[in-house]
């Protein structure tokens, strides 16, 4: 029997659909290990959050909070993972692929001197002294299974392939933990975050994405299109890395192997090739639906439906069917 670990943090918002995947990659490891699953909250939380984690049946919540960690830095962050550790044994930590995560996680891995897998899909086998993950490799084109030996490894997963666990009454024990030594980088400084507010949804949360590409010509042409048909649906809007590269849309909107990994029940692709780096981003939607005015377009490859037709006649025309019906 060998215990899992899940990291958190910070948890300043509510606790996400993301967040509770990562606890059922836990559950699933802790299943196949036969032990116990335990989270730790890095930084800050809400009482509200903390109230949300003690329902999901792990054995105890660790609260580690230190004036380093009160803003994000992946120094400071890996650094109190391996202080954690120390004083507990794993065999496998794992979180989900966000951002952060792939920034400290493999550098938690190197301090443990550990092995790792990134962007896990499945839970192919845990044994003791060795774990099998299947994972995505060049791009999202292949799936491979990576062996990882040894008495313990980090792994994050895609939050679009575990599911969240059930709710249960028992309360878990919350327990904090102090470290005294310094955790951040000397030479380096947490200095401001700059976030974009949006009355639309978050976009890895999202049920529903509307996403543009190239061919919506610029922020002034096909933009307004995209975004009020999703304010129809009451969607969330991505982009290709194209349209952010030329400043038509915010980093935060990107979808695709260097942006956010989506899986929403309905993905909407809207004058948007279909690159292989936007595709493994997306690919795990539930349906995905394409318009676009060139038939040879990858994009229909992956598309349940596809409409090969101009996006300025064909996003007009569906917002007006939309919101005729809904009236």
């Amino acid at each position: 029997m060998s215990d899992v670990l899940t990291v958190m943090g910070p948890l300043l918002r509510p606790v996400s659909n993301s967040d509770l995947a990562a606890v059922g990659f836990g559950e699933s490891l802790a299943a196949r290990s036969g032990g116990a699953l335990d989270i730790l909250i890095l930084g800050p939380t809400t009482e509200d959050n903390e109230r949300a984690l003690v329902h999901l049946g792990v054995r105890n919540v660790y609260l580690l909070r230190h004036a380093d960690l009160e803003s994000y830095t992946a120094e400071a962050y890996a650094s109190a993972v391996v202080a954690f550790v120390k004083d507990h044994r794993y065999q496998v930590i794992g979180a989900v692929s966000s951002s952060s995560a792939r920034e400290f996680f493999p550098r938690t891995a190197a301090m443990l001197d550990v092995p790792m897998a990134s962007d896990v899909f499945a839970v192919e086998s845990l044994e003791p002294e060795r774990a099998v993950f299947t994972h995505a490799v060049f791009v999202g084109n292949l799936l491979a299974a990576v062996e990882l030996r040894g008495p313990m490894s980090l792994a994050t997963c895609r939050a679009s392939e575990f599911q969240a666990p059930k709710r249960v009454e028992q309360v878990s024990p919350v327990r904090r933990v102090t470290v005294s030594e310094a955790l951040g980088h000397e030479r380096k400084r947490f200095v401001a975050a700059s976030r974009t507010q949006s009355a639309r949804p978050e976009l890895t949360e999202a049920e529903i994405v509307v996403s543009a590409g190239r061919g919506i010509k610029g922020p002034d042409e096909g933009l307004p299109l995209v975004e009020k048909l999703a304010d129809i649906f009451g969607a969330a809007v991505g982009a290709t890395r194209a349209v952010v590269d030329a400043g038509w849309m915010p980093n935060e909107y990107q979808v695709g192997q260097t942006g956010k990994v989506v899986a929403p029940q309905l993905y909407l692709a809207i004058g948007l090739s279909g690159a292989i780096q936007h595709v493994s981003g997306m690919r795990s939607s539930r349906t995905i639906v394409a318009i676009n005015k060139d038939p040879e377009a990858p994009i229909f490859d992956v598309a349940d439906y596809g409409l090969v037709m101009d996006l300025f006649e064909a996003v007009p025309e569906l917002i007006q069917a939309i919101g005729g019906a809904r009236h």
